[in-house]
């Protein structure tokens, strides 16, 4: 029975942890990681002690660079492969730990600018890109000479993506080309004029031009991809490019195209849906996704304070990487808000699916804000620094007295009306979460609370002075699938 339905009890005992193998032949390595630029960056800053950061699909090849780069360089270098958030984002906590003066990202990145200054030089990977193939699907998805378009790819196509346009130029008279927003190097001028930069990315619009004028033609992802979700890139861009311009994804190994218009549409249609979800909510999650990104303390309190004006009760979590296992111990929430950089924001969730939905912070600003969006508003923001004052974006709580406040709402999903928020300012006595009793008690009136009192089983009882006091006795051995005193069944 056991054998049939499950593995061998032994084998959870006796299961050891093996490391990845070498992923890229050595004599590759230069190339695909491209020792020669990063020898360079860490010369130049006269760097002792550099972080070498690897996402756990380039673990294998982490221990042949980092040897590569020691001989190299005569520095020390440290392996970063497990990060507490995305590995995306630049783990400026674990290069401090251990004391580098520098680090490298390997892999894609979401270009998010780090908590604390530190000198990051970004290898995306160079993907092979077919250039004539990706010229013929442009021209076949664009005929109109004049329209504009915006050439966009996946970090790791980006390399080709000026010499796809210089193909395409001699006919097409209004293309922009897109690159990976990097950090400057230390000491360098800001060009004139400066770029827009959105989406981890540059755009050199000329004076008087916006971005949503523009088409756009994305360079990136697997043919026939069954679920764009899986690529947070290319979801982040569905989602706040503006609606009605085209948008097409070419496979940069064949040139098949898709018209990626229809799945914005599905992708939008979910967000509006978290944001029913979040204004039905009475208690909200915020998950720390994040401690690396510049700006997620002011985020958090910029949360906090949303939850509050909408009459809600919220509560931070601090949990590492979100699993439906992990936010399954906290029924009494209604919604999640995940924290991080766009890609984590964005990122699929697992196939079991979470108890409650995670939403981005942008949903819950739409959902408690009353006075969002702003005029002309048209893309969905994925960052949450996009919200933060400073940002043109920003968008802030009316007063108290406001209208907006009172405006009937009623609910999408259940059709029945909301009930005006208690705005109450974070000074006022009356929002401190104590009542008093009779009995000069004072009790917290939190929800976690109530919450426990609805339910039927509230968990053991500890019967205090009603337990006979007893002598330790030895208890079970082994593991609950299998204890040493039920035998083999």
């Amino acid at each position: 029975m056991e054998s049939t339905f499950s593995s061998p009890a032994e084998a959870a005992l006796q299961r050891e942890a093996g490391a990845a193998g070498l992923l890229t032949p050595l004599a590759d390595l230069d190339r695909v990681y491209e020792l020669e630029r990063i020898v360079g960056f860490v010369r130049d800053l006269g760097c002792q002690r550099v972080a070498l950061q690897f996402p756990d699909q380039l673990l294998g090849d982490a221990r042949a660079v980092a040897t590569r780069l020691e001989e190299t360089t005569g520095s020390k270098m440290f392996i970063l492969g497990d990060t507490a958030y995305g590995s995306c984002c630049v783990d400026v906590l674990g290069a401090e730990q251990a004391g580098a003066q520098a680090l490298v990202h390997f892999g894609p990145a979401c270009l998010s600018p780090p908590a604390s200054p530190l000198p990051v030089a970004f290898v995306f990977g160079q993907r092979s890109v077919a250039l004539e193939l990706c010229a013929k699907a442009f021209e076949a998805q664009n005929p109109d000479p004049t329209a504009p378009v915006v050439l966009l790819s996946e970090p790791a196509c980006a390399h080709a993506l000026e010499a796809l346009a210089t193909l395409l130029r001699p006919r097409y008279l209004d293309l922009l080309v897109s690159s990976p927003a990097l950090p400057l190097p230390v000491g360098s001028l800001k060009p004139d004029p400066e770029p827009l930069e959105r989406f981890g990315r540059r755009f050199p619009l000329a004076p008087g031009r916006c971005l949503e004028e523009y088409g756009a033609f994305y360079v990136g992802g697997r043919e026939a991809l069954p679920d764009p979700d899986l690529c947070p890139d290319l979801s982040r861009l569905l989602l706040g490019w503006a609606p009605g311009r085209p948008f097409f994804s070419c496979c940069p190994d064949t040139g098949w195209t898709q018209d990626e218009g229809a799945q914005a549409g599905r992708l939008r249609a979910r967000r509006r849906y978290l944001v029913e979800r979040a204004r039905d909510a009475r208690v909200v999650g915020l998950l720390a996704g994040t401690l690396g990104v510049a700006r997620h303390r002011e985020a958090l309190a910029h949360l906090r304070n949303l939850t509050q004006a909408a009459g809600k009760r919220s509560y931070v979590l601090a949990l590492g990487r979100p699993t439906p296992a992990k936010l399954a111990n906290f029924p009494e929430v209604d919604v999640f808000v995940l924290l991080a950089c766009p890609l984590g924001a964005l990122a699929p969730q697992p196939s079991g699916g979470f108890f409650r939905p995670v939403l981005a912070p942008c949903e819950l600003e739409a959902a408690c804000n009353p006075a969002w969006p702003p005029p002309g508003l048209a893309p969905h923001l994925t960052h949450y620094a996009d919200l933060l004052p400073g940002s043109p974006f920003h968008v802030p709580l009316p007063p108290p007295d406001s209208e907006l406040w009172n405006t009937p709402d009623v609910s999408l999903i259940t059709g029945e009306l909301r009930p005006p928020p208690a705005w109450k300012p974070s000074n006022d006595p009356g929002c401190l979460a104590l009542t008093p009793r009779p009995q000069l008690e004072l009790v917290e009136s939190s929800p976690a609370a109530s919450f426990l009192s609805s339910r039927s089983w509230q968990g053991l009882q500890p019967c205090l002075g009603q337990t006979p006091v007893t002598g330790a006795v030895s208890g079970r051995r082994g593991i609950a699938i299998a204890y040493e005193d039920e035998g083999s069944s």
